[in-house]
């Protein structure tokens, strides 16, 4: 049996409240009197994660540390200072990553994520290199072009969310080679690389806090006893 590998949170935290009409930051926005990004980074911490690395623009870097001391928020932790996109932002926090561990890599503003979820996701990365969150599609959906569109089948397809957690040798090796910076998550950048992607089983719940209407859903997620999530594996 292979050895435990070193497990490392990759946390990244560069969005603006421009969709969210704040004045402030999302991941800084509060949801249950602390600030959505506290939440996540507790998700981890409960998880028993070896290390927390938290990317965020150089300029929030006082606001945070404000903030940390506002709240006496007190889980050790790593802050990088991010880039002009976030495939820069997160080729920032792999930098500080050697190549013996297992990384997931996560959105500040997802705050539900669940242990067990977290749990499965290093596990299987191990076992298989990667291991990235989806769920199922719930909505009818249809494919369109630029003049037509027509019904897709959507049991075909599944909604990507984060920790998508990869062997870190095999990540950082992605975003070395990577030709350009148009990926929509990481994934996209190990599949490029040459290799396939193992899918499991996420949560509703496991929202991205993006829009005004998030916080209301979010303050609701937080009255709510959690129920675990499936956690085994799609393919």
């Amino acid at each position: 049996m292979a050895s435990a590998m070193k497990k490392i949170a990759l946390i990244v935290a560069g969005g603006s409240g421009t969709r969210m009409g704040a004045d402030v930051p999302k991941q800084f926005l509060l949801i249950g009197n602390k600030p959505v990004l506290m939440h996540t980074m507790e998700a981890f911490h409960t998880a028993k994660v070896d290390e927390i690395l938290i990317v965020l623009p150089s300029s929030e870097f006082d606001s945070w540390q404000n903030l940390c001391k506002q709240y006496n928020f007190k889980i050790p932790h790593q802050v990088i200072a991010g880039g002009d996109a976030r495939f820069y932002s997160v080729r920032n926090g792999l930098d500080q990553i050697d190549n013996n561990s297992l990384v997931a890599i996560h959105d500040g503003v997802r705050p539900f994520i669940t242990t067990a979820i977290i749990e499965n996701s290093f596990s299987t990365a191990q076992a298989k290199g990667n291991a990235v969150v989806s769920v199922p599609l719930k909505d009818s959906i249809r494919r369109v072009d630029l003049l037509s569109n027509r019904s897709a089948n959507r049991n075909n397809y599944y909604l990507i969310q984060t920790p998508q957690t990869f062997q870190s040798k095999l990540i950082k090796e992605a975003y070395a080679k990577a030709e350009h910076i148009n990926f929509t998550d990481d994934a996209g950048v190990l599949e490029e690389n040459g290799h396939a992607i193992h899918l499991i089983h996420g949560d509703y719940k496991n929202i991205k806090i993006t829009t005004p209407e998030d916080l209301i859903i979010a303050e609701a997620f937080l009255k709510q006893t959690s129920t675990p999530p499936d956690t085994t594996s799609i393919h």
